[in-house]
């Protein structure tokens, strides 16, 4: 068993061992996600870079919470929805490389329509 597996089935059973599935429905575990990402966010509002390297060693167990929580989400949602999140990210990321090819795309931010 890999550990995307196993994270999965313990992320299930915490949840079903509380019987909260009947609050887990896509629109909930989508908007919980963008709630935690606000939190993980909310470190980083107002910094600049280099407040920001400070900030995260001082800070780094919070965010790493604020990190976590939007993959324990993100993990169930793929699973409640049947979908493989691994799969998915692998399917993404060749999509990815079509849209920003190297040539055109290295060091630079612009939008794959732009390029």
């Amino acid at each position: 068993m890999n550990k995307i597996t196993e994270i999965t089935e313990k992320i299930v059973r915490f949840r079903d061992e509380r019987e909260w599935m009947q609050f887990h429905d896509p629109k909930n575990m989508a908007v919980s996600i963008i709630l935690e990402a606000s939190e993980l966010l909310e470190h980083f509002q107002w910094k600049t870079k280099e407040e920001v390297q400070g900030y995260v060693s001082q800070n780094k167990a919070e965010i790493k919470d604020e990190i976590a929580d939007i993959a324990l989400y993100l993990f169930e949602l793929a699973d409640n929805l049947g979908i493989d999140l691994i799969g998915a990210m692998e399917e993404k990321l060749k999509k990815n490389e079509i849209k920003y090819p190297v040539e055109k795309a290295k060091g630079r931010h612009t939008k794959y329509n732009k390029l």
